[in-house]
């Protein structure tokens, strides 16, 4: 008889998350915070002395849906903070790679994205509007990242991620800084928002 292969990973918070059937208590802010500080967007392919991570990533993109969305409760900010939370597990694939891998690997993500919704408060699916905004704010950020540190010419991020509205852009700037300090703004953040949440 084959010995059934381990589908969950022990967190430093000493949670045992089940990867294939996820729940909303084996969820802490604080491991989600540690591991996306720890994953490299671009498959560490970029410029700088630290890799930029999901946590910074995730930082710029709740900060781009707020500017593009100020009128939008505390709650979908928060929904665009987490939007990348299942990562600090299965870690940032690029979009070849996940097109390679196919549809399991999207639903993998979508069981994780639900559980993590559910641990703070929010719906398992978003709403279609708040989504699309979501995706939006990331794909500005993506085309920032591409072209300040990732090597791409602005014609080329154009090309895959869209030109977007210079007005969004004005005073951000890609931060390269040691995981331990992405971690802690990470993590403040959440509690700030989650905070507003309840008011």
């Amino acid at each position: 008889m084959a010995k059934p292969q381990r589908a969950w990973q022990r967190m430093l918070s000493g949670r045992r998350l089940d990867l294939l059937d996820p729940t909303p208590v084996d969820i802490e802010i604080e491991d989600i915070a540690h591991g996306l500080a720890f994953v490299a967007r671009w498959n560490g392919q970029t410029r700088g002395d630290w890799p930029y991570s999901v946590a910074e990533h995730s930082l710029l993109v709740e900060q781009i849906f707020t500017r593009m969305n100020p009128a939008q409760p505390p709650r979908w900010q928060l929904a665009a903070l987490l939007h990348d939370a299942p990562e600090y597990v299965i870690g940032d694939m690029i979009s070849p790679v996940k097109a390679a891998v196919g549809p399991s690997y999207g639903e993998l993500d979508a069981r994780l994205t639900a559980a993590v919704h559910l641990r703070f408060g929010l719906p398992m699916v978003l709403p279609a509007a708040v989504k699309k905004e979501i995706k939006k704010a990331d794909r500005i950020s993506a085309w920032l990242e591409a072209v300040q540190i990732a090597g791409f010419t602005v014609a080329e991020a154009d090309r895959f991620f869209g030109a977007p509205e210079n007005a969004l852009l004005a005073g951000l700037e890609i931060r390269l800084r040691p995981p331990v300090a992405v971690r802690a703004d990470y993590v403040q953040r959440h509690a700030e928002l989650l905070a507003a949440c309840t008011v």
